[in-house]
């Protein structure tokens, strides 16, 4: 029977270790991998673009089954049975009377999951994952001789052995953790009972020289790791293995290292209630069969919340996430096992339940950020990456400047992983590389979720195969479902983004800005920044308040840098005072006419939705911003005019406010969430909010532009550090100190932004500033991007152009 071909992630979190003290109804094992129809993709075509209000007909997404499906599936912990773990289970005498076995039904079940060509496993496997196949119907070979049943699938199951062996001996194939030793150890076994083996001793003897290879080389290694490891894999060293010494790693819940085949293993040589009790509970709960590793209830939820929010269809499921989190939250309180003792689960639970607005410390993962910890661990030893970038993920969600514990973990994680991408490395990073390479290049802090996401749906693994000693799926979810809704998502966001964009161009000559001879053309960035951040379609208002505000302010900050006199500016500024309609025989100029017009005309409109929205008027708290701004920029023309050179702290008071962020953020805040209180936008809350934001705007820009403001002799904030200290702190220094506020400031904006208690500004609106904050990362991570006219344009490209390229993944046929 051909192989059919499946999407593989050869990656797990190694070991992880829990005690089964959480309630979790939707769990149970399934005995194969489940067929998947494929599904054609909806097309949405004919979208008209939305022109009255936010809650005008927008599509919404047709697949609804599909959506109730899912929801129905996200709470469900699916583990698959291991063949290899159930034989090494049925192996186990009973206690009492050792020429019986004490697992029957496990048995049984193995002979009656035997695949027509012989094998057993999860069928319909990848080409990579033959060793597993032999490595699990050799398990169930031994298991049936051991107990002298079941002759002929004895046969077929040998047969298949000899008819794949070659493939053990390719280390071009990836191999399940400790096969080298483990599969070695089985023909040892299988030899001493008297079994046929279809291999010729030539080959026998290359595997029995691997291991020996093997075992020296982690001999090498006196490290913990090393002891846990070979503790890990023990059965594949059956007498000469010290059973004792393994017994240490007994865990609260009767198991070694959550394995099913090592607990099995260990009372194949010795007596131990506790395990014993650990292997008669996973089958009183699954049945006949065992999954590889259990408990992992914990761990699957987290990546399937993980999965959701990456794929950028978390929206639909915030309450099934919710539930979620709010349980594994309440083991995180209870110190539990399975997440303390497992580094990737601690780590991910610590990203996700604090990304989620729980008060959570980092104080948990604090022994994680010391190197010798890590390589003390089965994962160090095994150069874990799937852990390492979990690790990784975890030390960048820092709010607190003295998070020290992170900053270890960032240091370590960020160094490991660089060498593993090194073309020198052996840590063989397979499928991970390009994750690694994307987390590496874009951290967490400089990169707008709808990259993200496209990132993600392309790189996405249908059918996302796990590897520990064996192969095992664990999620209920339908991967296939899952990403036909986002790629319906992202697809129906981009036929919206564009059509909004011609708005924007359309609005844009209609006010005659196209017109203004010193303002740039920005419209495609500004818009481009509103689709990045605030992407579901159903955000109109939003995303035109804040297209529409971002072109403003880059016109109007051009206007005074360099396109408007003095008496220009004063003109546009008494205009902007007086807010007045008739103001038509007020103008000094053509081109504070076409300026103050747009600016008019479009606030006036923003405010009278917004207004309508929050059921009280808010245009004149707009225009206020408006106002505070223009006098800010006025007070740097006139600096530059009078050669004045202000101190750090007036320009910095200035400068925060003449960055220009408030009145975009501001504007738009009435439109992403629900009715915000006055209070909410006049404490010291949002006050803080908006100046460590546009602090962080500032600085980053002034760091990527000083050299050449620094030409034009404008003032930088990276030029006054160095005139101020009178040449005592060089260019770098002034640099690095200016980068320490940036880190701080993004640190503390985050805090207030996770923070739930005493918050009166909506975390829908406290999300703005932490997009924001994001966006301008990323512009300004090499240059000045937003300058730039090549910088930004393949992630313009990729948000609002370009479909997602996966195809491919719809085309597989998989079969059960």
């Amino acid at each position: 029977m051909a192989m059919q071909f499946l999407s593989l992630s050869v990656y797990s979190s190694v070991c992880g270790i829990g005690y089964p003290n959480i309630y979790m109804p939707s769990l149970r094992i399934t005995h194969s991998t489940r067929a998947v129809a494929t599904k054609g993709l909806t097309a949405y075509m004919g979208h008209g673009l939305m022109k009255r209000s936010r809650s005008a007909n927008i599509p919404i997404l047709g697949d609804e089954v599909s959506k109730k499906r899912i929801s129905e599936q996200i709470p469900n912990v699916d583990l698959s049975s291991s063949s290899y773990d159930t034989a090494w289970v049925a192996m186990v005498p009973l206690p009492e009377f050792p020429q019986s076995p004490c697992f029957p039904e496990c048995l049984t079940w193995i002979i009656k999951n035997q695949h027509p060509d012989g094998s057993w496993g999860i069928h319909g496997l990848h080409p990579s994952l033959v060793k597993d196949a032999l490595s699990s119907t050799l398990a169930c070979v031994l298991a049936l001789k051991r107990w002298n049943i079941g002759e002929e699938h004895v046969r077929r199951g040998l047969h298949f052995v000899g008819s794949y062996f070659s493939s053990a001996m390719d280390e071009k194939l990836h191999s399940p953790i400790g096969f080298e030793i483990i599969f070695p150890g089985m023909l040892g076994y299988a030899i001493d009972m008297g079994l046929d083996l279809p291999i010729s001793q030539n080959d026998i003897d290359v595997m029995f020289h691997m291991r020996d290879l093997e075992l020296q080389r982690v001999s090498e290694n006196s490290s913990e790791g090393r002891k846990a490891y070979l503790a890990y894999v023990a059965e594949g060293l059956g007498k000469s293995q010290d059973w004792q010494e393994v017994m240490k790693y007994q865990r609260e819940n009767g198991s070694l290292f959550n394995s099913p085949s090592t607990t099995a293993a260990a009372l194949t040589h010795i007596y131990d209630a506790k395990a014993l009790e650990y292997l008669r509970s996973l089958l009183q709960k699954f049945g006949s069969s065992v999954p590889t590793s259990y408990p992992r209830d914990i761990h699957t939820l987290l990546c399937v919340v993980d999965k959701i929010e990456r794929l950028g269809v978390a929206r639909h499921f915030s309450f099934e996430i919710k539930n979620i989190l709010d349980r594994i939250y309440r083991c995180w309180l209870n110190n539990d096992e399975e997440i303390n003792a497992d580094m990737a689960t601690c780590a991910m639970a610590f990203r996700l339940l604090r990304m989620n607005g729980f008060g959570i410390s980092s104080d948990a993962l604090s022994q994680f950020g010391d190197a010798s910890f890590f390589f003390n661990s089965i994962q160090g030893h095994l150069k874990d990456m799937k852990t390492v970038l979990e690790l990784y993920k975890a030390s960048q969600i820092k709010i607190l400047p003295n998070e020290q514990v992170l900053d270890k973990l960032g240091s370590l994680s960020s160094n490991i992983l660089r060498e593993a991408l090194s073309p020198n490395s052996e840590h063989g990073l397979q499928v991970l590389s390009q994750e690694v390479d994307y987390a590496l290049k874009f951290p967490f802090y400089a990169n707008l979720e709808r990259l993200e996401h496209k990132s993600y749906i392309e790189n996405f693994k249908v059918e996302n195969l796990q590897v520990l000693k064996t192969s095992y799926t664990s999620s209920g979810i339908d991967d296939k479902d899952l990403l036909e809704l986002a790629l319906e998502d992202f697809n129906l966001c981009q036929s919206i983004y564009r059509k909004e964009l011609q708005h924007i161009e359309s609005w844009v000559k209609e006010n005659r800005l196209d017109q203004l001879e010193f303002a740039r053309q920005k419209q495609i960035y500004c818009y481009f920044t509103a689709a990045a951040m605030i992407f579901s379609p159903e955000s109109f208002d939003a995303r035109m308040s804040w297209a529409k505000n971002t072109v403003l302010t880059v016109v109007v900050d051009d206007f005074f840098d360099h396109g408007g006199s003095r008496e220009e500016l004063v003109n546009f500024i008494s205009l902007v005072e007086k807010w007045d309609g008739n103001h038509e025989k007020q103008f000094c100029s053509e081109r504070v006419n076409i300026l103050y017009s747009a600016l008019y005309s479009t606030i006036n409109e923003i405010g009278a939705k917004a207004s309508a929205l929050q059921k009280r008027c808010v245009t004149d708290h707009i225009v206020e911003t408006w106002l505070t701004l223009v006098k800010a920029m006025m007070k740097e023309s006139e600096w530059a005019r009078t050669n004045t050179v202000p101190t750090m702290d007036e320009y910095m008071a200035n400068g925060y406010i003449s960055f220009a962020l408030e009145p975009t953020i501001f504007s738009t805040l009435y439109f992403v969430g629900q009715e915000v209180s006055v209070d909410a936008f006049g404490g010291p809350e949002y006050h803080n909010l908006n100046k460590l934001v546009g602090i962080i705007g500032r600085l980053i820009n002034d760091m990527q532009s000083f050299e050449r403001e620094g030409k034009e002799g404008k003032l930088n904030s990276v030029t006054l550090r160095i005139v101020h200290s009178r040449g005592s702190i060089s260019e770098e220094e002034a640099i690095r100190e200016i980068q320490s506020i940036i880190d701080s400031s993004r640190a503390e904006l985050l805090r207030l932004v996770l923070q739930n208690e005493g918050s009166v500004v909506p975390r829908a609106c406290k999300d703005l500033f932490w997009k924001t904050s994001r966006t301008l990362h990323l512009f300004y991570m090499k240059n000045d991007g937003f300058t730039s006219p090549t910088e930004m344009v393949s992630a313009v490209n990729a948000v609002i152009y370009e479909p997602p390229k996966v195809g491919h993944k719809f085309s597989e046929d998989v079969v059960s």
